[in-house]
């Protein structure tokens, strides 16, 4: 038999079922699904874990060659030691949601690809621009994309309409400046009949990501923490002094914020429990808030000094190296997948998270939602106003520093300018072999 005719023999056989000698057609291995292991850095049995099971079996429904195994870590960084873990121990994951601001650590140690390098369709390259320039740039290094918007924040303020009622205060008029967040957390304190301060005219967590509040008010007060390299700070401009002698003003000069730190895991429930009248939070929370509170709310953007602003904040997806072409292909499907305007509008009504794309919010379900929740649009239109979250080259050293600064500052360690320059001298020597 000659070598086409074989071929068209076992074309004809497989076609009817016949073994050829094999054994059973049935016997045949199928194609198997391409895996997927993706650290996620929220609690196990969180209420988003549920969100997130859902979004991955409704992929998998639309993609069964593509298996996806989302790892629950805890916090971010959490879930950036446990990917780091299992890429040591040669059980790496292909993709993962971390902090965005990981970004320098992973470029450093040569363990993620940028996005640049693996698209290839036009479709696939527009994707790549169809997110919001201020959520980009802590996913962008040296022009190429390393880091994909999707759990992604800013702070806004939350304040107690009820409470603003009862001080004499306009409800629909929250503090636009730091001097009126002043004057009108004054008025919000409230005494109890024992003289003990029962509610605060405002909170500002402190511990948790105190960096990330306090790159809210240095980007008022006119500075950023960072340059875009990541290799200088500015922690000992005196604009970031001066957003941090602000800082400390609200509780020891105004008496409106309690004096020492304000936890930041504690913080949404004192705001729940009429606590305080004000509060500085993730726009992450927005849906609990709005589940659980049982007062009128408000959210408004954060107030200005010279100017309004806010760091961007949350988490990116990546994709690691320690993967072959086909999970790469897959993990960018899946990406791609979970980012559309569609699901990126589901995400954000579910959670209160950012809509990451602008199309996101031109959909009827966003689009609606935010017509009948206002407090839906504040995050996004605040991205006007929004730099990147510090993020340097040994960022968690770097960090550190400025977190141990600050409460230095607030617990009254040192001055705000004592803290701060010692917190810069010593991120020179960090950075400087970085330049």
């Amino acid at each position: 038999m000659t070598s086409r005719l074989r071929r068209q023999f076992l074309g004809i056989a497989v076609a009817m079922g016949i073994g050829c000698g094999l054994g059973p057609l049935a016997a045949l291995p199928a194609s198997a699904a391409t895996e997927l292991t993706m650290y996620y850095p929220i609690a196990v049995g969180g209420p988003l874990t549920k969100v997130i099971d859902g979004l991955v079996a409704d992929f998998q429904k639309e993609h069964p060659d593509i298996k996806v195994k989302a790892v629950y870590a805890g916090n971010y960084n959490d879930a950036r030691i446990k990917a780091l873990a299992a890429h040591k121990a040669g059980q790496p994951a292909q993709l993962s949601v971390l902090f965005s601001i990981d970004i320098y650590e992973l470029i450093e140690q040569d363990l993620i690809y940028a996005f640049d390098d693996i698209v290839s369709t036009a479709e696939e390259k527009a994707w790549l621009k169809a997110f919001y320039p201020a959520l980009m740039e802590n996913g962008t290094y040296k022009g190429k994309v390393y880091g994909i918007p999707f759990q992604r924040s800013t702070i806004v303020m939350y304040y107690n309409k009820d409470a603003f009622k009862e001080a004499g205060l306009d409800p629909n008029h929250p503090p636009a400046t730091w001097q009126e967040m002043v004057d009108m957390g004054r008025k919000l304190v409230k005494k109890d009949a024992s003289g003990n301060i029962s509610r605060w005219g405002v909170m500002i967590p402190s511990t948790g990501y105190p960096y990330w509040m306090f790159g809210a008010l240095t980007m008022q007060n006119g500075q950023v923490l960072m340059n875009p390299d990541g290799n200088v700070t500015h922690f000992g401009d005196p604009a970031v002094v001066g957003a941090l002698e602000y800082w400390v003003d609200l509780s020891k000069k105004h008496k409106v914020m309690p004096e020492g730190t304000v936890e930041w895991g504690t913080l949404r429930q004192n705001f729940l429990e009429g606590k305080t009248a004000m509060m500085w939070h993730s726009t992450g929370n927005l849906t609990a808030v709005k589940n659980n509170a049982k007062f009128d709310f408000g959210v408004a953007m954060l107030p200005a000094s010279k100017r309004r602003g806010t760091p961007t904040g949350g988490g990116n997806f990546y994709i690691f190296k320690k993967s072959t072409p086909e999970e790469r292909k897959a993990a960018l499907t899946f990406i791609k997948w979970m980012t559309d305007p569609e699901r990126t509008a589901k995400w954000s009504i579910a959670t209160g998270y950012i809509g990451t794309r602008p199309d996101a919010y031109k959909t009827k379900l966003l689009s609606d939602y935010v017509v009948k929740f206002p407090p839906a649009a504040v995050a996004r239109d605040q991205l006007e106003f929004a730099t990147a979250e510090l993020s340097t080259y040994q960022t968690g050293r770097v960090r550190k520093l400025l977190d141990d600064a600050i409460q230095a500052a607030l617990t009254g360690g040192k001055t705000p300018k004592e803290a701060l320059g010692s917190a810069q001298a010593q991120a020179e020597r960090l950075l400087k072999p970085y330049r």
